[in-house]
């Protein structure tokens, strides 16, 4: 899953969101600095990534792109299932979208202090974008694929694959609901052991 997801999947705690936010930049046990809610953010978002990894139905997303994008074919697939989130957002929370990005940007600036450097430097742009909003329309979802494959020095070919999107839109989204139900079944499990 992407930040959308894992940030949604994180609860109301804004340490744990902001966790399951930075979670993909810090290593080991390089958590163990952070408070302790942030830590379980970081947790979370780990067993939410070795869940995905290993789930059947994210296998088959991740099958259709892998021929022409390899290994990438599971991050562009995190950022699909991001897109069918705030797609139909309505579904998963009574907070409006636009609300709940915008306090998060908010909780991100109130404690920008705690944030990992990369973190830091990463937010003007994701607010300059708003690519947690964006992330609702195929247009924003390629501005951001595009913005991955160019880290990549455009050799994961990320910014193309909106074509797939397109073409198996049905497919992915049918994926999406059925993989987010148990997702979010393991994942009101796991809060309670943190």
């Amino acid at each position: 899953m992407n930040f959308l997801a894992h940030i949604y999947l994180s609860g109301n705690n804004d340490f744990m969101k902001i966790g399951g936010f930075m979670a993909d930049g810090i290593r080991g046990k390089d958590y163990e600095h952070f408070p302790e809610d942030i830590q379980k953010g970081i947790i979370l978002h780990r067993a939410i990534d070795t869940f995905t990894d290993a789930h059947s139905v994210f296998r088959i997303s991740k099958h259709r792109l892998h021929e022409r994008y390899g290994h990438y074919s599971g991050v562009i697939i995190d950022v699909f299932y991001d897109h069918f989130l705030a797609k139909n957002w309505k579904h998963y929370s009574d907070e409006k979208l636009d609300v709940f990005v915008n306090n998060f940007y908010q909780s991100l600036e109130d404690n920008f202090d705690i944030l990992t450097l990369k973190t830091q430097n990463m937010l003007p742009h994701m607010e300059r974008g708003n690519w947690l909003w964006n992330y609702q329309f195929i247009d924003g979802i390629g501005k951001i694929l595009s913005q991955m494959d160019y880290r990549t020095k455009n050799t994961s070919k990320m910014g193309e694959s909106v074509k797939e999107l397109r073409e198996f839109y049905t497919e992915f989204e049918q994926e999406f609901t059925l993989f987010f139900k148990e997702l979010r079944d393991f994942v009101a499990e796991k809060i309670k052991t943190l």
